[in-house]
Order: C-alpha cells, then structure tokens, then sequence
C-alpha cells in the first residue's frame, strides 16, 4: 500500500514539473526566431509628439517569454513593443534582466493606461491592463513626460 501511496506521489510530481516545463520552458531552450523592427511614436492628448522609439516586436508566445531577456542594455532610443491577441490583464517579470525598465502598459486603442518601473533586481510581478506593452530603459518616460492617457501610434500590421 505504502509503495503505491509512493508511486502515486512521485508520479504526480513529475506531472507537475511536465507542465511547468512545458508551460514555463527554460530560456536556452526557446528559439524565438527573428524579431520585426518597428517605430512607435507617443503624443499627448493634443496631438504633440512626445517620443518615439525604435522597437522589436514580440508577437508570438516564445518571443513574449523571453522579452527582453538576457539582454545586456538598450540604446536610449531602443525598447521592446509586446502584442498580445486581446486587451487584457497582462503580467510581466525581470526574468534574467541586467537593466531597469519602465514598462507600459497600452490599450487596444493606444491609449497608455498604466506606466510602472520595473528593478532588474525584483522578484516583482508588474501588472496592467492592455493589449500592447511596451519596455524601455526606465527614465524614459519621465524624461519624455509620457503618462498615462497618452498615445502611442501602434505599428498597423499589429492593430
């Protein structure tokens, strides 16, 4: 009986850990491919261009999980834009980062609903409701006065 409870146990186990391997697949082991580049531009309310950025696009799951992983540093003009199929909650990690992000956080419409600093040293979770989110080096969006309610020209081929 005892050898059963046993087996049981250690098969669920390794059920457990399948489907964390599967749903959360060490970086080494994903091949996201090639990024597109793209242009993102943010205004005011008023129409006025506050910034633009040159961005890659993670637009599938694998190129969504690794993000910006492993990534050494961005250029000030550089960041990351993240398509997901719907506005929705959206969570997002430092996985294996070596520099701060402000990681923002856009509705399907364009419009910024939420902007968080993310330390590449957390073990945080940052959340924010939207179908687009986009990271760049953390400053930028002070330094380019972006905040929420603003606009950003989401690329066509991605709306």
């Amino acid at each position: 009986m005892r050898q059963r409870v046993a087996g049981a146990i250690v098969l669920a186990l390794l059920l457990i850990a399948l489907l964390l391997y599967l749903y959360y697949p060490p970086l080494w082991l994903l091949s996201p491919g090639e990024y597109d580049n793209s242009t993102v531009t943010v205004t005011d309310a008023s129409g006025d261009e506050l910034a633009s950025v040159h961005v890659k696009i993670a637009d599938t799951r694998d190129k969504r999980y690794v993000g910006l992983s492993e990534t050494d540093s961005l250029a000030t003009d550089e960041g990351m834009l993240f398509v997901h199929d719907e506005a929705d909650t959206q969570d997002y990690v430092m996985r294996n980062m070596s520099f701060d992000l402000d990681i923002i956080f856009i509705d399907s419409d364009g419009t910024i609903t939420d902007i968080q600093q993310a330390s590449a040293d957390s073990d945080d979770t940052y959340s924010g409701y939207g179908q687009f989110v986009l990271e760049v080096n953390r400053g930028w969006t002070d330094e380019h006065n972006v905040t929420t309610g603003d606009l950003v020209e989401i690329p066509p081929a991605y709306q």
